[in-house]
């Protein structure tokens, strides 16, 4: 089934159109995605590895849940679905905390230009790690780590491969921005 998404101008605003995700990513058109970054009680965020297949990145630890936006739904319709498909794990929209929109706007040697506005929320996972349910066509695998080692993992930004290189400054948001929801609760 051919995925369509809504086609955004270079300041983040609706054109109106929608193109395929094939054409989206050939052409270089700026679209939204919903990434959603869980956190734990015992203040540990969750990891997903991307899955082996991704044309992008594969194999790298990323953000615990993201995927675009399709044509006609909005943010948040766009991260419960993309929760449920890839973790398995149903949300609401009062669960999610929207803490930001980050332009990642990059280009690949596999020919994808890939121009992102990251619509990023936060949200406490309510369940053990073991409940979640992995769609292996996006995750390999997902774990938890503590906010010290997921600094420590930021500043190993290229010197290892475990974070997506070109993500340093938004995993470090992603990191205080956890931070101050944990202090206020």
């Amino acid at each position: 089934m051919q995925e369509f998404i809504d086609i955004m101008t270079k300041e983040g605003l609706p054109t109106g159109k929608s193109a395929s995700k094939h054409d989206i990513h050939t052409k270089g058109h700026y679209h939204n995605t919903a990434h959603i970054w869980f956190y734990t009680r015992n203040n540990k965020i969750l990891l997903s590895q991307r899955a082996a297949s991704k044309a992008i990145c594969p194999l790298l630890w990323d953000v615990s849940v993201a995927g675009h936006v399709d044509s006609g739904e909005t943010i948040e319709e766009a991260a419960i679905r993309e929760t449920k498909e890839e973790i398995g794990l149903l949300v609401s929209k009062e669960h999610l905390i929207k803490i930001g929109v980050s332009e990642c706007f990059q280009s690949y040697s596999n020919g994808i230009i890939d121009n992102e506005f990251h619509y990023t929320f936060i949200s406490k996972l309510q369940v053990d790690l073991d409940e979640l349910v992995l769609e292996k066509n996006e995750v390999e695998a997902a774990k938890l780590v503590t906010l010290d080692e997921f600094q420590i993992l930021i500043n190993s930004i290229g010197l290892d491969n475990h974070f997506v290189p070109s993500n340093k400054d938004y995993y470090q948001f992603v990191l205080e921005s956890i931070k101050e929801a944990i202090k206020n609760h």
